[in-house]
């Protein structure tokens, strides 16, 4: 049957538009959706938000800073589409864990054989590793462009204060987890005051820079490579993979179906406890009406809407503000760099709010990478595993980069490219299994839906196979 929330699938506009003509619809009984209710769809805002903040960390401000920096506003159009695909695949994740009322890890678990189950498995976890380093390191950056000129001023080495403030980052990001104690709405109003923070700093970067407003509109409407010569159209190509890495990440992919499970728990049983939802070993909630799963169903597309096209706004923000702030001078490939240009450039307020967003950035994303791993590891081999453990361990492999003095851009840029290699691992069995009637039942992906999803994937395969084909060139 023909999905009637996101019918349309290869057009989030007209997604939205078959959600408002719903507003008009009378409860009634059957199958039918309950009228729409203006003052309840507050209490549905904020899976997407957390799921939002993976599009805008510091992956995306090594990307976006490097494009920016090569060539100007000409790769915007990625960010359009790869948002355009973002929206498709966050709500099919988050309508895969509304209807079955298990997260993606755990349908793949119960759906597929143990060995295609162990092999996404190890797929999910590659692409949990790079997120947790580019994220960690963003965050230790962050704090290390606002206090590490004082610590080097008092004798600290640059790695040594770079040290430090990855021990600092760790010890705040095992507070914003705390925040999830409190109750999962509290740990959403957290993140959604930091990407507040994070737009609030790229509005006034925007503001500073005075963009060509005319430029801006056509290169995001209009997809180009560089064509100069062959290392312009490599390095385009290369960042564009990066870009849709950074964009459509798969590790929020298998966390938005966990992250919507607390809200289906309190409509199916409100009775139970907050620490049995997305317990592995516990059952899932009994099974909730049909028109029920169509109310959440329609509240949560605004809640993706609303964030995936904040995120896509502050994304285009960084490739708007490096095109114009380093349009002048070589090429950034630093995120140091591109703090330390600022200043000279548009004023130490430029400069401060850059640090304070990459801050914001990474401790909130690599927030969400640790839940988005325990979700992984729990789901895919049905165990327990503490999430504060799962930060400890995933420590390591961004301390030793910093410890070894690699470049931290150059790091969290190849991160990147390796998350777009490991999205098909998260999107082919997401497609399959929205798209089969035994898992969905009435709700599986229309036609429509399909071709879209299907779509995204080739697109994605493409990319990748054309960089390995220039890396394999050059």
């Amino acid at each position: 049957m023909d999905d009637p929330h996101f019918n349309s699938g290869d057009s989030s506009t007209e997604a939205l538009k078959g959600a408002a003509a719903a507003e008009t619809a009378e409860p009634g009984t059957g199958g039918h959706v309950p009228a729409f209710r203006r003052n309840e769809v507050w209490k549905y805002f904020g899976p997407a938000f957390v799921a939002s903040i993976a599009y805008i960390d510091p992956g995306n401000f090594a990307t976006n800073i490097a494009g920016g920096s090569r060539f100007g506003y000409r790769l915007l159009w990625v960010l359009l589409w790869s948002n355009a695909m973002a929206i498709l695949i966050q709500y099919l994740s988050a309508k895969l864990g509304i209807v079955t009322g298990l997260t993606l890890p755990q349908n793949c678990r119960k759906h597929f054989s143990r060995p295609t189950t162990i092999m996404l498995w190890v797929a999910a976890e590659v692409a949990a590793i790079a997120t947790d380093l580019a994220e960690f390191i963003g965050a230790a950056l962050g704090l290390y462009l606002l206090f590490g000129p004082a610590m080097l001023a008092h004798g600290w080495s640059p790695t040594g204060a770079l040290l430090a403030a990855a021990l600092a980052s760790t010890v705040l990001v095992f507070g914003i987890l705390a925040l999830d104690l409190a109750g999962f709405r509290w740990f959403e109003r957290g993140i959604m005051v930091f990407l507040a923070i994070i737009g609030g700093c790229y509005a006034i970067e925007v503001f500073l820079v005075h963009p060509d407003w005319q430029q801006v509109a056509l290169h995001t409407l209009l997809p180009t490579f560089a064509t100069g010569n062959k290392k312009d159209l490599s390095d385009s190509v290369y960042l564009a993979v990066s870009m849709l890495g950074a964009t459509v990440m798969p590790h929020v992919i298998y966390l938005h179906s966990a992250l919507v499970q607390p809200r289906r728990v309190e409509m199916s049983s409100p009775q139970r406890t907050k620490a049995s939802v997305g317990d592995p070993g516990s059952p899932p909630p009994k099974s909730i009406v049909p028109a029920m799963v169509r109310e959440y169903l329609r509240y949560e597309l605004i809640d993706v809407f609303a964030a995936m096209n904040g995120a896509w706004l502050i994304n285009s923000a960084m490739i708007i503000m490096a095109a114009v702030a380093f349009s002048h001078g070589a090429v950034v490939d630093d995120v140091e760099v591109a703090y330390k240009t600022l200043g000279p450039l548009l004023g130490p307020m430029a400069a401060g709010a850059f640090a304070v967003a990459l801050l914001c950035s990474g401790l909130s994303s690599s927030t969400v990478g640790v839940m988005a791993g325990q979700v992984i590891i729990e789901g895919f081999l049905h165990i327990q595993f503490p999430i504060f453990l799962r930060r400890l361990i995933t420590v390591v492999p961004a301390i030793v980069v910093i410890a070894v003095g690699l470049s931290p851009l150059k790091i969290i840029v190849l991160s990147q490219a390796v998350l777009s290699f490991t999205l098909p691992a998260a999107l082919i069995p997401l497609l399959i299994l929205t798209n089969r009637s035994n898992v969905m039942a009435e709700f599986a992906s229309a036609r429509r839906t399909r071709i879209a999803g299907w779509a995204s994937v080739a697109v994605i395969v493409t990319l990748n196979v054309v960089l390995l084909v220039q890396l394999a060139m050059a």
